[in-house]
């Protein structure tokens, strides 16, 4: 079943934001695949906000390893406690980075990459996975951001 999303540009992010998640939830419903779930939810960020790439990275033997994801090839795996991905799993909180060039240990999948947010998907009280958002603009995220991907994070930590 083709699906499509109803994205009003004139509105405010926030007001985007409020209009993409029921969406995400709603095409989501009912579909019990994980990678297709992801897959939707990265494609609909991509789709709606633009950002340079956007994607999950899940937790498997103590490494992120690459999920779904809309963008650039990307690093697939990540260890523990390296760059944004790895720091935001370690410390279990969202990390919102304004200039990734100026984050200790950053690992550069891509120069393009100027600003990043992190947010970490929470089941049973530990990581699970990570939502990597990043922008090829400095200081592209902001509070708006970081409380609705946290909310997308809440909804997708269901799909685990």
């Amino acid at each position: 079943m083709a699906e499509d999303l109803l994205i009003d540009r004139s509105l405010s992010k926030a007001e985007q934001y409020r209009t993409l998640l029921p969406q995400i939830e709603a095409l989501t419903t009912g579909e019990d695949d994980l990678v297709a779930n992801l897959a939707n939810a990265m494609a609909a960020l991509k789709e709606t906000f633009g950002f340079f790439w956007v994607g999950i990275y899940a937790v498997k033997n103590d490494e992120l390893v690459l999920g779904p994801f809309q963008g650039p090839v990307a690093c697939t795996r990540i260890r523990r406690g390296k760059g944004v991905c790895g720091s935001a799993w370690t410390e279990a909180r969202t990390l919102l980075v304004p200039d990734v060039e100026q984050f200790p240990g950053h690992i550069a999948c891509s120069s393009a990459s100027k600003s990043e947010i992190v947010v970490p998907i929470m089941k049973n009280e530990a990581v699970v996975a990570v939502l990597d958002v990043d922008s090829d603009q400095l200081d592209d995220f902001d509070a708006t951001d970081q409380q609705h991907l946290e909310e997308l994070a809440r909804l997708m930590a269901r799909w685990f």
